[in-house]
């Protein structure tokens, strides 16, 4: 890229040619060929930058600030890390969705979902440069297109996403936003979601004790807890009590032999 300073554009004419991944008819019976819904993603900057896809997720209007993951795979986990909440995000690796979405309800004899880093997506939206509707591997149990769908997420392909990488790692993170050009949809502001208490959202609310009685006894603090942690702890044999980010620890600390605090969204 040319420059520090770059003026408004459209950073590409369109969309690009779509992915022949992404044409296929899907095995939950969504043709795209018939679902090209475009929609734009603004870059907020001292210049904006517009980059345009097709919708293959909710047709929805969303803003956030813009990051990016190297990842070769593992999207749900990364869709579902607490510490994406209000970011929209861009995948780098070019194909995303050929492995579907495993079953979204299995859970492990914890009562944790087996699959997934929490109970929710917790991205704003979704960018990647080729969508393969036509997924395939044994765990699946529905396309990524459709979990999205089902979660009100939006999520574009056809996008340059190593561009746009580039253009994050020079800059940093950015705002930025996704609208659509389909009929009744309207335009959305920027918004900041590091001006909103994140933590607050995705942490728990009440306190949840793992393997009860056994020692030492830890207390964690969910400020963006990741169910794999949670799984870490268990399988050291001991018991954890996940809390609210604003729990009150004053009268019981004696009770317990260590304290975690985890990570979590915002800065």
């Amino acid at each position: 890229m040319a420059g520090n300073k770059r003026k408004a554009e459209e950073v590409s004419n369109g969309p690009k040619r779509k992915s022949p991944h992404a044409c296929l008819s899907t095995t939950d019976g969504v043709d795209l060929t018939k679902d090209e819904t475009a929609g734009v993603l603004t870059l907020k900057g001292e210049e904006e930058i517009k980059v345009t896809g097709y919708s293959f997720g909710a047709v929805k209007a969303v803003a956030g600030e813009v990051v990016f993951n190297t990842g070769m795979v593992g999207y749900p986990e990364a869709l579902t890390d607490p510490s994406y909440r209000g970011q929209i995000l861009v995948l780098t690796f070019p194909l995303v969705g050929n492995y579907g979405v495993p079953d979204d309800e299995a859970k492990d004899e914890h009562g944790l979902l087996k699959y997934f880093e929490s109970n929710n997506i917790h991205i704003t939206g979704l960018i990647v440069s080729e969508y393969c509707a036509q997924y395939s591997h044994w765990n699946a149990t529905q396309a990524l297109g459709s979990w999205l769908k089902k979660h009100n997420v939006p999520a574009l392909f056809g996008v340059d996403t190593r561009m746009l990488t580039k253009i994050i790692r020079e800059k940093g993170s950015m705002l930025g936003k996704i609208e659509f050009e389909a009929e009744g949809q309207n335009s959305i502001d920027f918004i900041d979601p590091n001006q909103t208490n994140l933590v607050a959202q995705v942490s728990t609310k009440e306190p949840i004790v793992f393997n009860k009685g056994n020692s030492p006894r830890i207390i964690a603090y969910d400020c963006g807890i990741k169910w794999n942690i949670v799984r870490y702890f268990i399988n050291l044999g001991v018991e954890i009590t996940v809390v609210p980010y604003d729990y009150e620890l004053s009268e019981d600390f004696h009770e317990f032999d260590g304290l975690f605090i985890s990570n979590g969204p915002g800065n």
